[in-house]
């Protein structure tokens, strides 16, 4: 049987590609044999750090019987959901159809032109809990399609045409203005939970485009209130076992509405957003914001990077088949690492329990108050993670996604410029070179890499969008024009190629010129943000950012795009806010302005420019630099004041007067 997986860049498939079943990649191949044998096919779609996606693994992928019935019955693809999101969206959208919900690992059946007819998630290996076992679902549909294949061959065409519909619909198009973005800070404030923080019940997930949100809806109106659900929500992720205490970093979700027990997989998006909007909430006065954004970034350069400069996916949710046995504490393993006496002190200060928080007695640790002597627990905390570094660790994703990698740019340019970390802005410059590098492969972007090569998928749109967000943000942090030219010849070409034909504002996940688009269904749009931004809306901001930097030739074109974007998901904004969260941000930016600041005289590590990355909103550019600097249409026809460098801080077309003092810049900022 040959192994088709083996040369996979996705470390998913490299798990898979010793399982007794003949798994195939996708592709038209695969769908060909399936043709040619006239079976129909197991579609398997997973992700590296799922924990159900192993369990299914180990129980049905290893088994040989069950092996047997698929390789005889069934032409079987695996999919990285990760590598291959379009796939998934497309498929996805059939499963919830079908069940009313949707999760990883997702099974679907098909006919060999890639129809769906039954999907499901996750499938025991014996019945269980009223699902039936992964072996009589296999039987029963392959004895549907033996006994009556023309009647589902049928029902699939019609599933597909069904799904096409859907997908080729848009809402009705409404502006998201001011009035619109109140509503939604009021509609978020009454799903807030003011108990435990955070919108909603158990299982919670960091909601951290929604944080950004709001941070940027309070620095506009001065809201408390979107003030007040940021800075509950954002204490209670950090002080909870979401976040990892030791090491910096959160977990993808917490399984209980307090943060206290974690899904141990971390996530390499989570943690970029989390680290902006941590870092943004910093900027606002929180101490402890800052700190958690400074174990954010470290996570992120120690845990995640790449010998090539790049950042890994993801860690593992499981450590030795057993969920987060490298994490969790019981006060005994505590006294025997510090002593009894500090073991005593670090189990009342973290939360260990001699009944546990987590199970068999075991804790996650949570930092319920900030220590009496900063000294003694940054001491402590080296010392456990020290002692943790030397159990078993979980396994690491490490493929590069474009996407996921902007994310963390943008967040390490704009966090590192703020505070004075030059070395986050190298580290975001270095991830930066690595996707423009080996990631455009005949002129080309690819979606991922793995050790130095790239993968055979094309980009989708959110990787097009929030790698020119990245660069806008390096453009801004660095005074680099080579980036600004760089991100704006790449929004260029997505707004050419993902640009849905007649539907003005509508942009779709794939390429209209994809080579990989071709065995889909149909082409997908993803309309809502969940883990991460969806494509669009990582467009709309990217093209709002654009049009502040860009100068008079391009700038119409850009804001508009982002203006006619935004307006294509306005009757969504009242129903679906906790799912539109950075869509709403680039909503805040247009109204807001978005505020530009150009400070020309001096280099970007002068006091003014300081001030300016600091005070300024979210959503806001700050470029600096000498006058009339190549490259830089901000500081076009902007000059010194007086022989002194000088600030100039414009809302949308209307523009202060220049001033040259920080406390005079800083009054601008945040009046």
């Amino acid at each position: 049987m040959p192994n088709r997986l083996a040369t996979a860049t996705s470390p998913y498939l490299l798990q898979h590609a010793d399982n007794p079943i003949d798994w195939h990649p996708w592709s038209a191949d695969a769908f060909a044999e399936a043709r040619r044998r006239d079976v129909p096919v197991l579609l398997s779609v997973g992700y590296a750090a799922c924990h159900w996606c192993h369990v299914m693994a180990h129980e049905s992928f290893e088994d040989p019987e069950i092996a047997a019935v698929v390789n005889r019955g069934f032409v079987a693809i695996k999919v990285d959901r990760e590598e291959r999101p379009d796939i998934d969206a497309v498929y996805m959208a059939a499963t919830q159809a079908m069940t009313g919900q949707g999760g990883w690992p997702m099974t679907c059946f098909l006919t060999p032109d890639g129809e769906p007819f039954h999907c499901a998630t996750y499938l025991p290996p014996r019945p269980r809990h009223g699902l039936p076992s992964f072996r009589q679902l296999l039987d029963a549909v392959s004895g549907a399609w033996t006994g009556d294949g023309e009647r589902v061959r049928v029902a699939a065409g019609r599933i597909a045409e069904q799904l096409a519909e859907q997908a080729a619909t848009d809402p009705e198009p409404v502006t998201v203005g001011e009035q619109t973005l109140d509503d939604v800070v009021e509609a978020l404030a009454g799903q807030y939970d003011p108990e435990h923080g955070g919108f909603g019940r158990a299982p919670k997930f960091p909601p951290s485009m929604v944080l950004e949100f709001l941070l940027r809806h309070h620095e506009r109106t001065g809201s408390e209130q979107a003030l007040r659900l940021v800075e509950g929500t954002a204490a209670a992720m950090a002080r909870g076992g979401l976040h990892d205490q030791l090491a910096g970093g959160f977990a993808r979700y917490s399984v209980d509405e307090g943060w206290v027990v974690p899904h141990f997989e971390k996530m390499l998006y989570d943690n970029a957003l989390l680290l902006r909007a941590y870092g943004h909430l910093g900027r606002r006065g929180s101490a402890l914001a800052t700190r958690v954004a400074e174990g954010i970034a470290r996570f992120l350069l120690d845990d995640l990077r790449t010998p090539e400069g790049g950042l890994a996916s993801a860690l593992d949710a499981d450590t030795d088949g057993i969920e987060g046995l490298t994490y969790v504490w019981t006060p005994a393993q505590l006294h025997e690492v510090l002593g009894l006496d500090d073991g005593a002190r670090a189990a009342e200060l973290l939360g260990v329990t001699a009944d546990g928080t987590f199970s068999d007695g075991a804790s996650t640790l949570q930092l319920l108050r900030d220590p009496d002597d900063p000294a003694w627990w940054e001491r402590t905390r080296a010392t456990l993670l020290a002692a943790r570094s030397t159990r078993p660790q979980p396994a690491r994703d490490d493929k590069v996604v474009t996407a996921w990698n902007a994310l963390a740019v943008v967040a390490l340019a704009e966090a590192g410029a703020a505070t004075d970390r030059p070395e986050w802005v190298r580290a975001a410059g270095a991830i930066a070179d690595l996707l423009l590098e080996v990631h455009v492969v005949d002129g080309r972007l690819r979606r991922s890499s793995r050790h130095g090569r790239p993968g055979e998928a094309d980009a989708v749109l959110e990787d097009h969008a929030l790698l020119a967000a990245g660069l806008l943000a390096l453009h801004q942090a660095t005074g680099d024009p080579a980036r600004l030219a760089a991100a704006l010849e790449l929004l260029d070409t997505t707004l050419d190629r993902f640009a849905a034909p007649g539907r003005p504002g509508t942009y779709l996940d794939t390429a209209a010129d994809s080579a990989d688009a071709e065995l889909l269904l149909h082409r997908p749009r993803e309309l809502t943000d969940n883990a991460s931004p969806c494509g669009s809306s990582a467009l709309a901001e990217a093209l709002v950012t654009a049009s502040a930097l860009a100068g008079p030739a391009h700038s119409a074109r850009y804001r508009d795009a982002a203006e006619q974007a935004v307006r294509s998901i306005g009757t969504l904004a009242g129903r679906a806010p906790r799912f539109l969260g950075h869509w709403l941000t680039a909503a805040e930016a247009l109204v807001g302005g978005p505020v530009q600041v150009a400070v020309v005289g001096e280099p970007g590590s002068g006091p003014l420019t300081a001030r300016a990355r600091w005070d300024a909103p979210g959503g806001a550019v700050v470029v600096a630099g000498e006058p009339d600097a190549d490259g830089i249409p901000l500081l076009a026809g902007r000059g010194t004041v007086g022989g002194r460098a000088a600030a100039y801080v414009c809302r949308g077309f209307v523009c202060d007067m220049p001033v040259t003092g920080p406390d005079e810049l800083s009054a601008l900022l945040t009046r």
